[in-house]
């Protein structure tokens, strides 16, 4: 007996996708337990959307940061979550990919890390040896 994978979302999301919590871009998976960014272990977890409005892929990516590592880390580097999670609806298809919402929706309270957002901070020196 065999095990057939399916891919059910292409290679091309998650080149597309970054985390709302640190702005890296590189994720693991470990099978059957999920996938969780490299950097700072919050899980994404992938849905097909009901709506697509005509668009070729609809997706909603749903982060959660239950398994985040890395809050010893300077609050200049990441950003919680509202309430520990937040969705993204992901329209397009492979190198044409948008946002087209955030739930909850970003505000005065929370607003997601953009991608590469903390790439030219320095970590204090101080807790680098925590990591």
């Amino acid at each position: 007996m065999s095990l057939e994978v399916i891919d059910r979302h292409s290679e091309a999301l998650f080149e597309f996708l970054w985390c709302p919590v640190c702005g890296h871009e590189i994720f693991s998976h470990i099978p059957f337990e999920g996938v969780f960014c490299k950097n700072c272990n919050t899980q994404v977890e992938l849905q097909e959307s009901r709506e697509t409005r005509g668009y070729e892929e609809a997706v909603l990516a749903c982060f959660d940061t239950h398994s985040t590592w890395n809050l010893h880390v300077d609050e200049k580097l990441r950003r919680d979550l509202p309430d520990g999670s937040a969705r993204v609806k992901i329209l397009g298809a492979p190198g044409a990919y948008e946002v087209d919402w955030w739930s909850p929706e970003p505000g005065d309270d929370w607003e997601p890390v953009e991608r590469g957002e903390f790439d030219d901070v320095d970590e204090p020196a101080d807790i680098s040896h925590l990591a």
